[in-house]
């Protein structure tokens, strides 16, 4: 590992400025570059913490983010530190920050991490479900049947699950879950996390969708229980129904068997079989 050089992977506040710990403000103040996703988020945070930020101020989203990253390898190459920051929580958390991570690592450069507030773990530990093993899921796929497929694949996941979803598509996502995972599963929807307007909702999912179909806005975060093992043996015949339902929308049927069977624990030869009668 270089010694000179830098990457700093900083965490920033999911709502309240007063969340950030001292060293993020030290190193706003003394890095090199800082590479925000949000020019102007940054400069309101910093003067939020009466921060003045020293070095050179560059943009780095997802448009940007690949011919960035090349950019700021080459700055680190040369000594320097470069701070990532997005405009809430980790970068490379369903952010900006996972391309030049990886450059950084193959170039052999000193890469860490400033961690700082999640909306992943905040939301998991508010939710009231079970916490000592759980997944992150990112957001769903926006088209049906690629958010139909994704689901399906997870209705056996045992681990509690933890998904981003923007506001005018919640209502939609929850459907879409209630009817992978079953219209009782026990889900948490929260919005707005540490901010003023901060809402935890719970309840089954088919409750949470009905609840959300009358409009929700903010920042979302879904927390949905895993699947418990013990609910007794698998519906075979909906089983085939839904594998029947992926081929009709264009799935290959040794692809919708394969996906099925693993979600819901039982072999690919047994609901092959059974399908196939």
């Amino acid at each position: 590992m270089r010694e000179d050089g830098r990457l700093v992977l900083a965490g920033a506040p999911i709502g309240q400025a007063g969340d950030v710990s001292p060293r993020l403000r030290e190193v706003l103040g003394s890095a090199d570059v800082v590479a925000a996703e949000d020019t102007r988020r940054l400069r309101r945070l910093a003067a939020d913490l009466g921060v003045e930020i020293g070095g050179r101020i560059v943009s780095y989203y997802d448009a940007n983010e690949a011919g960035r990253a090349q950019e700021l390898i080459e700055t680190l190459k040369e000594g320097r530190t470069v701070v990532v920051i997005t405009d809430a929580g980790m970068p490379g958390v369903s952010d900006p920050g996972y391309r030049l991570t990886r450059l950084a690592v193959e170039e052999g450069v000193t890469v860490t991490a400033l961690p700082g507030p999640s909306a992943v773990t905040t939301a998991l530990a508010v939710s009231g479900l079970p916490s000592d093993r759980f997944c992150f899921e990112g957001f769903p796929p926006r088209k049906t049947g690629e958010r139909a497929r994704r689901l399906s694949a997870l209705a056996g996941e045992e681990r509690t699950m933890v998904f981003f979803e923007a506001p005018h598509r919640l209502a939609e996502s929850l459907e879409a879950m209630a009817e992978a995972f079953g219209a009782e599963r026990p889900a948490a929807v929260c919005r707005e996390l540490t901010k003023t307007y901060e809402e935890v909702r719970r309840g089954g999912l088919a409750e949470l969708a009905a609840w959300a179909a009358g409009g929700v806005k903010g920042e979302i975060t879904v927390v949905v229980a895993g699947h418990v093992s013990d609910e007794g043996p698998p519906d075979l015949e909906a089983l085939v129904a839904e594998v029947e339902r992926r081929v009709a929308a264009g799935e290959q049927r040794k692809t919708a068997v394969a996906e099925v069977a693993k979600a819901a624990g039982m072999p690919k030869r047994e609901l092959y079989d059974a399908v196939h009668r």
